[in-house]
């Protein structure tokens, strides 16, 4: 079992949240009820996070639950495989991992198919966390998934405050999954009742959409989610790039043309390769009152890095690319 030590966690990303099964159907561009066929593929936007930090290079651990069956054991190795310390891992012998079901439709737009009633990941609780691991996190990545219901909930809210006492930034995308909540309004309750705590947020333009109200990407809307305690808010455009905004500059990366065949997960890739670039050097997100070209210029580095990940890997499967 990969594990980290204390004279080795340097640099340690540690990603919180849901793994599961995503079935991906065998032909593209149709409905979940089209699909001949199905194959599985690893997925959940926390692991996939871990395990581009690792594929590059970075140290990465992962915290979460899984069923004790064929799937949850699978997944786990698959950590491990990637080079993702899984010693923040416990298994459910009363709930399967969750699976998901979700397709690239040919009109461009995602569906979903979830199966959790309730799956082992909504069962975590905080006396099964790793709070060793997470006290050693230099970055601590989480969604928002793991906000829909107890006991997660609060596993979720301790492992933040144990990451953030030990000095780790906090890191946040919200990844909106509407039908796992019990309405839109309890969804955007919940993604922002952690707002203020996290370090660096990203959004993409469908999420910026929802939190604020208003069908638009200008900067004067994306501020309308700047907290002063954030570091670096982040809209993702998709094929248009990545807006980033800090206390003292913001600007916009454009991203790289690819022939588009499938974008779940893409997203979970910027972060992923975005972390490990920011881990590397966080005096960039420390530096305040200051605007000059050369910190301006590392974080033009980091988005771009991150985008052009995001962007390979919209030229291959999807999820099962990135796991």
């Amino acid at each position: 079992m990969g594990r980290v030590n204390g004279d080795t966690a340097a640099g340690l990303v540690v990603s919180f949240g849901e793994m599961l099964i995503d079935f991906v159907p065998t032909v593209s561009g149709v409905s979940l009820a089209e699909a001949p066929g199905f194959l599985k593929a690893p997925g959940g936007a926390p692991a996939n996070v871990a395990i581009a930090v690792a594929r590059l290079g970075g140290r990465c651990a992962f915290v979460g639950k899984l069923g004790d069956d064929e799937f949850g054991r699978m997944l786990a190795a698959i950590l491990r495989e990637n080079g993702v310390d899984d010693s923040g891992v416990t298994f459910d012998t009363g709930a399967r991992t969750a699976l998901a079901f979700v397709t690239l439709r040919a009109d461009g737009e995602r569906e979903f198919m979830f199966y959790r009633n309730p799956s082992a990941d909504m069962l975590l609780t905080e006396a099964e966390l790793n709070l060793d691991l997470i006290g050693k996190a230099a970055v601590f990545h989480y969604g928002s998934i793991s906000l829909i219901t107890d006991p997660c909930r609060s596993a979720h809210l301790k492992a933040m405050d144990v990451a953030k006492e030990a000095g780790a930034l906090l890191s946040y995308d919200p990844n909106l999954r509407l039908p796992l909540w019990p309405s839109a309004a309890e969804a955007r309750k919940q993604i922002l009742s952690i707002w203020d705590q996290a370090d660096i947020i990203k959004v993409s333009d469908v999420e910026l959409e929802f939190l604020t109200g208003q069908d638009s990407v200008e900067d004067e809307v994306a501020m309308q989610l700047w907290r002063p305690t954030l570091k670096l808010l982040l809209v993702t455009l998709g094929e248009k790039g990545c807006k980033y905004y800090t206390e003292d500059f913001h600007g916009i990366v454009e991203s790289f043309a690819v022939k588009q065949i499938d974008t779940t997960g893409a997203g979970d890739a910027f972060v992923g390769a975005l972390l490990r670039r920011v881990v590397q050097d966080q005096s960039v997100l420390q530096v305040r009152n200051t605007r000059n070209f050369v910190l301006q210029r590392s974080f033009t580095n980091a988005y771009e890095w991150g985008n052009g990940l995001h962007s390979g890997r919209e030229e291959a499967e999807g999820a099962a690319a990135i796991c």
